[in-house]
């Protein structure tokens, strides 16, 4: 859930979801460093750069991975 996101928790199961939906916001908004944090339960700009990179990275190791942000990319944009 959005509040599942915004939480505190480092729990693998949300923290993960939160690093591709920051990757995703990063991605597609216009919105600066800082206030796609700040969406996110507060966090700083370089979570957000972080948690963007780390997806990036795992997308060029994996190819399911991929196809399924650009999935994700295709349902937001349309």
């Amino acid at each position: 859930s959005s509040n599942q996101l915004r939480a505190h928790t480092r729990k693998r199961e949300i923290a993960y979801p939160r690093s591709v939906a920051m990757y995703l916001s990063r991605t597609l908004t216009k919105q600066s460093l800082r206030t796609i944090g700040l969406q996110f339960g507060g966090r700083d700009y370089s979570t957000v750069i972080h948690a963007s990179n780390k997806i990036e990275k795992e997308m060029v190791i994996s190819a399911t991975l991929a196809s399924e942000i650009e999935q994700l990319k295709a349902l937001i944009q349309d």
